[in-house]
């Protein structure tokens, strides 16, 4: 209904007048302003709705105005040139003296939003019609038609099985029927998988389905992209350590981007108290890193080509950057608190829904600041930064030379007098981090990548430590 409730009479029209014009009420001397009040009445439907009254002052005075059947035809001429069409409750209030007041009144107009008039859509600010901003245009166009025709569901031409990761798509099946999120009973047939994720549709292969499982994303797809770098010092001008750009569906995206972030991230250790053995430890959680990660590559804008997820990595902070705006009524203030799950994938998101690696609650960002604070770390911020979502994680990630473990007692020791045995530390990486790279645990562990095969040969043979599929989207498991 209107935020405003429309006047029936001339007591119940003194009462609304006297409050006021606001967020959904204004007042026009007469329909000589016909064209300016009916661009309010479509920052109305853009809102809660709300009333335009013909035939009053500015400061509230009832004058009225004289109403014949050629300004009823106006009117309603007028009324047919919002987009979509609307419906504009139209009615007459004598006021005296031959005067009447033209009350146009319309509802809340959720889900055909964005409306509007003569092409141009309007917003209301307090008491003010403005322009609609050319982004939030977009964005409440993308949402209208979300259920029907967004990016994601729409045909992704010229794009066949055969383009598709075959074993990555039956990496989805396994890990959703683990899950119990995709019966056991599904077929091992990609088509009837992709059919079942909703990601081909009579027949037709989806964006969604090149942004998950793609093979090739040039020249058409290259917002396909992420981008991750290691910059000396905290300013995008300091000396690059490490820079590479590469072109993946989203789920190798996830595993290298975390990849390049375990290989990045110093790994210090603690003794923690009461405890005789060591804990490794990252700067930032890898828990709260995979989180944010996967929410920028699910909730991304993908329909501009221009597009790209970055990891950022400064002496004093990590930045994950997507390029996105936040969905219509969410705000970067509410990532920090309570808030609704709306994905603006939600195919993409479902995708990873089943595998297990999200939920669908809202509660991400929640168990991330959780997840900092149980590991001593300041929580993320959030920031809408020229079209991106930037969350930053604040860390110190210059590893002092030589002094990186604390003792039980509170004396600090080398890393020479106190280095455990490299295969100690596999074990405990593998751990704490199933599905860490062979890449990423060589850096991690300091190794060459001959040396860490080595070690790895050697956990095999004592029966300690066995791999389960692929580097790339396998995991590690230890044996009891």
């Amino acid at each position: 209904m209107a935020a405003v409730k429309s006047p029936t009479n001339v007591q119940e029209l003194a009462a609304l007048v006297q409050g006021g014009e606001g967020r959904a009420l204004e007042f026009k001397r007469s329909t000589a302003e016909l064209r300016e009040g009916l661009q309010t009445l479509s920052a109305f439907l853009n809102g809660s709705g709300g009333v335009v009254l013909f035939g009053v002052r500015p400061d509230g005075a009832v004058e009225g105005q004289e109403v014949s059947d050629q300004t009823l035809r106006e009117v309603a001429q007028a009324a047919g040139r919002f987009e979509p069409a609307a419906q504009v409750l139209i009615h007459r209030l004598e006021v005296g003296r031959g005067r009447e007041v033209l009350v146009l009144a319309v509802e809340d107009g959720a889900g055909l939003r964005p409306f509007a008039y003569d092409g141009r859509p309007y917003e209301r600010v307090g008491s003010t019609t403005r322009r609609m901003p050319q982004d939030k245009y977009d964005r409440l166009l993308l949402d209208r038609g979300h259920a029907k025709r967004r990016w994601e569901n729409m045909p992704a031409e010229g794009l066949e099985l055969k383009d598709l990761d075959r074993r990555e798509i039956l990496r989805t099946r396994d890990l959703a029927i683990q899950q119990n999120r995709i019966s056991p009973d599904t077929s091992r047939d990609i088509g009837e998988i992709l059919d079942r994720l909703g990601l081909r549709i009579d027949g037709v292969l989806t964006q969604a389905a090149h942004v998950l499982y793609g093979k090739r994303f040039l020249p058409h797809y290259p917002q396909c992209l992420l981008k991750m770098g290691r910059f000396r010092g905290t300013e995008i001008t300091g000396d690059i350590v490490d820079n590479r750009q590469e072109h993946m569906n989203a789920f190798v995206t996830v595993r290298e981007g975390m990849a390049f972030l375990e290989r990045t991230m110093p790994l210090g250790a603690r003794f923690p108290v009461g405890q005789i053995f060591r804990e490794d430890r990252f700067p930032v959680p890898l828990d709260a890193l995979r989180e944010i990660l996967l929410n920028a590559v699910m909730h991304r804008d993908y329909s501009h080509y221009s597009g790209y997820v970055a990891i950022v990595i400064f002496d004093d902070r990590i930045e994950i950057r997507s390029f996105g705006r936040l969905p219509v009524g969410i705000t970067v203030g509410q990532l920090s608190r309570k808030h609704d799950s709306k994905p603006v994938n939600p195919l993409v998101a479902g995708a990873f829904h089943r595998t297990g690696a999200v939920e669908v609650w809202g509660r991400g960002t929640n168990r991330v600041i959780e997840a900092c604070r149980k590991h001593g770390t300041p929580p993320p911020t959030f920031e809408d930064r020229s079209g991106f979502l930037v969350v930053t994680f604040q860390a110190q990630l210059i590893q002092d030379k030589g002094l990186s473990i604390q003792a039980p007692e509170g004396r600090v020791e080398s890393k020479e007098k106190s280095r455990e045995t490299s295969r100690e530390k596999i074990l405990a990486l593998v751990a704490a981090h199933p599905e860490i790279t062979t890449a990423a645990m060589a850096a991690s562990v300091g190794l060459s990548r001959a040396g860490l095969e080595k070690a790895v040969r050697n956990l095999k043979k004592e029966g300690r430590l066995r791999r389960v599929g692929p580097d790339k989207g396998g995991h590690w498991e230890m044996i009891k």
